[in-house]
């Protein structure tokens, strides 16, 4: 009896994909860091030397 109810409890299916969601944001934010890392410091260096 219990085995089924364990079959079929599915919160530990929901944290698991939140879980996933939350990984491929992180990477996607981590992937266009790293594109725009340069052209963001070449602004801010701009910003600096004009001050």
């Amino acid at each position: 009896m219990r085995m089924f109810h364990f079959l079929r409890e599915e919160s530990g299916a929901t944290a698991i994909e939140y879980g996933l969601i939350a990984s491929l944001i992180a990477v996607a934010i981590v992937g266009v860091l790293l594109t725009l890392g340069p052209r963001l410091e070449a602004v801010f260096q701009t910003v600096q030397d004009s001050l």
